[in-house]
């Protein structure tokens, strides 16, 4: 019987995909359910000002995890929610954007994308845990692609998972004006 060797390039990558793979699994098995409160939370936005997921009750939130600002889907993704702001201020929700980089990361990348909605910082990645939203890149551990859609009275009550970052902020739009349907 023949064998054949794969290359060594071959075999990391394909153990690089089962690590990421399971890690994404695990980190999506651990996310707060929809109809389930939403767990509260405080970090630090872009402005250096404290922010609590309390702070919006009686409006929805668009709670959204990301990997790393300047990155090219995470800058993809503000750009479409800031073109929609206007929607969403329409539809009493507000945007949060949540990833394990820094205040000045983030205060640097608003003003460089020219996004007005908040962005919030998690270096110690005790929210991105909470919400079942890591992913780890080699020994790097970062926010997943996730969004929570959270209703006026803190319920979650839509999950995206491995988000797409070029038709989210329509997807959840629509979701909002199916939900907003049945207040």
């Amino acid at each position: 019987m023949k064998t054949t060797r794969l290359p060594i390039a071959m075999l990391s990558a394909a153990a690089l995909f089962l690590t990421l793979a399971h890690t994404t699994a695990r980190a999506a098995d651990l996310a707060p359910a929809v109809g389930a409160m939403a767990p509260d939370f405080t970090l630090s936005s872009q402005e250096g000002k404290t922010v609590n997921l309390h702070d919006f009750r009686g409006q929805w939130v668009v709670l959204y995890f990301y990997p790393k600002d300047f990155t090219q889907g995470c800058t993809i993704e503000a750009h479409n929610f800031q073109r929609d702001v206007a929607q969403y201020d329409a539809k009493k929700a507000a945007i949060v954007g949540v990833s394990v980089d820094n205040v000045d990361s983030h205060q640097q990348f608003c003003t460089k994308e020219s996004l007005t909605f908040r962005l919030l910082a998690d270096p110690d990645k005790k929210v991105v845990t909470m919400y079942g939203s890591t992913q780890s890149f080699g020994q790097t551990v970062v926010a997943a692609r996730n969004t929570f859609l959270i209703d006026p009275k803190g319920v979650i009550r839509k999950v995206y998972v491995k988000v797409n970052p070029t038709p989210h902020s329509t997807e959840v739009l629509a979701a909002l004006d199916e939900l907003k349907k049945g207040e």
